[in-house]
């Protein structure tokens, strides 16, 4: 591969100047699949009742809302979502807030659960998922399927990705972005030669290959593909005939393809700068934590009030949110932080996080550098710093989180960089068990 490659897969201008009736004949004709059973294991008890991609984030969404919107903006308004691990939340959530499209247009969003549909077992990886549901696919009769992850925060144009596809001929497009090279161990790690062909892949390989002529990044995969739905029909159903295959697309289909099929690269950047566009992976809870908090920042790396590109989701009907008492000790107050409706700060101080719906602080109270999830309660003359407090934890008057990282870990998680993950089980509030 040349030492320009990265610029050479790269969102070309010609790509943003394509004809938009080209660009929206593409995405007429794409069924687009987003896999949302996973269980997101590294947020350890955060996913112990809800699928990742049911997690709550930036103060009104769920990371599902960013793949379905991004679906919608694009002009793709076919859409599926696969769902398996603890799907009750996601699945409630989809009905309420992606209910509503024009069934007579030929719009939809649909819950594809596993169901057993073609064996007994569940689905097995994520070539499964899609091939288990091969007979729905067929009676949409699209002409390309975009395989989307759906636990990743990112804002993208679909389109450009489908026209650059479509351009090279391709049967199958990568989705993929630069990382880091001591965290592309991680990823699905590509090879592309200068036009952009993918000539070698990885899946998290334990030493993964550097971009040509550079030392400190990989090429990795997003976990988005379009293919040629003729071309998947035939590759899922070989798979599925392989008794050695673990049924994965990154571990087991990729790879198979590239010395006999034309399969691309497609780099995600910002279509206007060039540069690497915003794109997390909020797996951890460090990265959860994170991610949230950059929110707050004055000119945050991700746009979510850009009105040309809304993150669109459910949301009940709140009040909105409310700062009361103006005491020189007993202020209520924010700073610096994101408050979403139906809060009310009483008489407390709340700087550099992240409340989401319904949060009630009360009283001489500090809530810093934390995250709190729908409808947690903060009593009176509590501290809670750098801390994840999961939703509806109703936490104790007096209580202190996060100055004493041995004390916090013996009630508490405590992450490797020191954020406070706090449950309503931890606090002996077992809001899903029946007692």
């Amino acid at each position: 591969m040349s030492t320009n490659t990265s610029t050479t897969i790269s969102t070309s201008t010609s790509d943003t100047q394509r004809d938009p009736r080209f660009v929206s004949r593409l995405t007429r004709d794409t069924l687009a699949l987003i896999l949302a059973g996973g269980r997101g294991s590294r947020l350890h008890e955060l996913t112990q009742w809800r699928a990742k991609p049911a997690v709550y984030f930036g103060g009104k969404f769920r990371i599902i809302d960013f793949p379905l919107s991004n679906c919608v903006n694009s002009g793709i308004r076919c859409i599926g979502v696969l769902t398996q691990y603890k799907a009750h939340s996601l699945i409630r959530h989809l009905m309420r807030g992606w209910g509503d499209f024009r069934g007579e247009l030929g719009e939809f969003v649909e819950v594809l659960p596993a169901s057993q549909r073609t064996s007994e077992s569940w689905y097995s990886g994520t070539a499964d998922a899609i091939y288990q549901n091969l007979d729905i696919i067929r009676r949409r009769m699209p002409k390309y399927v975009l395989v989307l992850s759906g636990d990743h925060i990112y804002k993208m144009d679909y389109g450009p990705l489908l026209a650059h596809h479509v351009e090279n001929g391709a049967d199958m497009t990568v989705s993929c972005l630069e990382v880091p090279l001591e965290e592309a161990s991680q990823f699905g790690v590509m090879t592309a030669d200068a036009d952009g062909r993918v000539v070698g892949f990885d899946e998290k390989p334990e030493q993964p290959q550097p971009v040509a002529g550079r030392d400190d990044v990989a090429l990795a995969s997003m976990g988005n593909y379009v293919f040629n739905t003729e071309f998947l029909y035939q590759q899922l159903i070989k798979d599925a005939d392989n008794p050695n295959s673990s049924r994965d697309f990154g571990n087991d289909i990729i790879p198979t393809l590239l010395d006999d099929h034309r399969v691309f690269a497609y780099s995600f950047r910002d279509p206007v700068t060039g540069e690497q566009a915003y794109w997390r992976d909020v797996g951890t809870v460090d990265a959860f934590w994170q991610a949230n908090l950059e929110l707050a920042d004055v000119t945050p790396p991700l746009d979510i009030y850009d009105g040309d590109w809304p993150i669109l989701t459910y949301q009940a009907q709140l009040p909105p949110c409310k700062f009361v008492f103006n005491d020189e000790d007993r202020r209520g107050m924010a700073t610096d932080s994101t408050v979403s409706a139906g809060c009310i700060i009483s008489g407390a101080k709340v700087h550099h996080s992240a409340l989401f719906s319904k949060v009630r602080v009360h009283s001489y109270s500090l809530v810093e550098d934390s995250v709190l999830l729908p409808e947690v309660e903060v009593g009176e003359n509590c501290r809670i710093r750098k801390a994840v407090i999961d939703r509806g934890c109703k936490i104790p008057a007096g209580t202190v989180i996060g100055e004493d990282a041995e004390q916090d870990s013996k009630q508490y998680r405590v992450s490797a960089s020191g954020v406070v993950l706090v449950t309503p089980d931890m606090l002996g509030q077992r809001m899903h068990v029946h007692r």
